[in-house]
């Protein structure tokens, strides 16, 4: 039969060890919240800590199915007039090749390939894809040289930066996962957030002509 000091420590150690758990639940919880916040964004806010490499520019980033040379961005602003209420967006730069060598099929760039990231916890903003020889969403040919091209991000009209950081999704070639209905031949897929660069911003005003 147990002693009164034996059920004593038996109750202590029973409380001890139910604190402790409750600890390590709270703890289990902040890092699922977390971790569902970052893959939320992408990767590319900075709520804990960015998942993804952050690079400056110029430098050249493989991801996918395209080579991005980055060079600059300009923040050009539209003055108010008395027909329009001022704007301004954000044209960054770059040199750009398909890579593609798994189907080496041609391509438009999505705009959902280059995502700016404006910081302060705002929702990144996509681009309306690649403008390339004064021409929006060219056929990126297979097995061409890169070639010049920008994209455009609509901000408003006070936004300002030193520095603009640009997100770059990665596009990944696989099959799907062999269920039922599902295609086993390896294709292109929607990716996942690859890195962030960073480019100096100039600021042009663009005078009504």
């Amino acid at each position: 039969m147990e002693s009164l000091d034996d059920v004593i420590d038996a109750m202590i150690a029973d409380r001890v060890i139910h604190r402790h758990r409750r600890k390590w639940l709270i703890a289990l919880a902040l890092v699922v919240v977390l971790a569902v916040v970052i893959w939320l964004t992408g990767g590319f806010k900075e709520y804990g800590g960015r998942t993804i490499p952050t690079v400056d520019a110029p430098t050249t980033v493989e991801a996918g199915r395209f080579e991005f040379g980055f060079t600059e961005a300009k923040i050009i602003r539209e003055p108010k007039t008395d027909y329009s209420e001022a704007k301004a967006r954000v044209q960054v730069y770059f040199d750009l090749k398909n890579t593609d060598e798994e189907t080496k099929t041609s391509i438009v760039m999505s705009g959902k390939i280059l995502r700016l990231v404006p910081g302060g916890g705002a929702d990144v903003i996509e681009s309306n894809g690649a403008t390339c020889h004064g021409e929006l969403n060219v056929l990126q040919v297979y097995g061409l040289p890169s070639q010049p091209c920008f994209a455009k991000f609509d901000v408003p009209a006070d936004f300002t930066a030193d520095v603009v950081e640009v997100g770059v999704i990665a596009e990944e070639f696989k099959s799907d996962d062999g269920v039922i209905g599902a295609s086993e031949e390896p294709y292109w897929h929607s990716g996942a957030a690859h890195s962030v660069v960073r480019l100096k911003a100039t600021v042009e005003i663009e005078k009504d002509e």
